[in-house]
């Protein structure tokens, strides 16, 4: 499909035929893109809620792989030996946590990196993740709760 636009050339008006853009379908980069910011603000919010001991390690098994698994568990459990011994303003500490915002891009194909901004009751943080296709599941190789 074309669409003739009108180029300006020293006042006159000449009709130029260009390619149109080609329509966005669910296939597209945009409709990916879209499936990845979806993932990654579900993935990020049930790991705020593992490290606040709302959620169970186990629910993310499917979309973290093993490694960034292990660490997730391993920095829980040290968030709540911190909160069980620190004031009580401390133990709020990952509670009540929303995701604001999220990014997404294209780093190689099947590769994406993206980035969170979660709120809670005592600090904005960011968030990084690295989503890897593989047998067309989208997996989480790398996240970084700062």
């Amino acid at each position: 499909m074309t669409a003739v636009t009108p180029l300006r050339r020293a006042g006159a008006a000449v009709p130029v035929q260009l390619p149109a853009a080609p329509a966005r379908t669910a296939a597209a980069p945009g409709g990916e893109e879209r499936e990845i910011c979806a993932i990654t603000r579900a993935t990020v919010q049930a790991a705020v809620e593992v490290l606040a001991g709302t959620r169970p390690i186990h629910q993310l098994a499917r979309r973290l792989d093993q490694r960034c698994l292990t660490v997730l568990q391993h920095r829980a459990a040290l968030t709540r030996r911190v909160a069980a011994r620190a004031p009580r303003k401390m133990g709020l500490l990952h509670r009540n946590a929303s995701v604001r915002s999220v990014r997404a891009c294209a780093v190689a194909p099947d590769i994406y990196e993206a980035s969170a901004v979660v709120i809670d009751e005592l600090r904005v943080r960011a968030v990084a993740v690295r989503l890897e296709r593989s047998k067309n599941v989208w997996r989480v190789t790398a996240l970084e709760i700062g």
